[in-house]
């Protein structure tokens, strides 16, 4: 089942997740580790993580790393920065607006 990526990151706890996992693969032990929280619990946050393709699973031995998933995240920045580019557009025509008013003001 894929998760919604917005659902994923709104958590702080996952949010701190992928934190951790930007700077190195990790397995849920050690992830588990930085959280005062069960394994159990953090292994819910990593299902989620998975299931909206921000961390992918690695197999190495015995051991399962967990990898941050940059092109997951990019596609999130990339619907970001269409937004950021509409409400700049909208300001700066309120702006517009707004100078233009100060001038029939005066």
């Amino acid at each position: 089942m894929k998760q919604d990526i917005f659902q994923a990151i709104a958590d702080p706890t996952r949010r701190a997740i992928l934190s951790l996992l930007a700077i190195q693969a990790l397995t849920p032990n050690a992830m588990a580790a930085h959280f005062e929280m069960s394994r159990q619990a953090v292994s819910k946050h990593i299902k989620v993580l998975q299931q909206s393709e921000l961390i992918k699973p690695e197999q190495s031995g015995r051991e399962i790393y967990y990898h941050f998933n940059p092109k997951k995240m990019q596609e999130l920045d990339q619907w970001l920065a269409r937004l950021r580019k509409n409400w700049e557009t909208q300001f700066n025509q309120l702006d517009k607006v707004l100078q233009t008013l100060k001038k029939q003001t005066k």
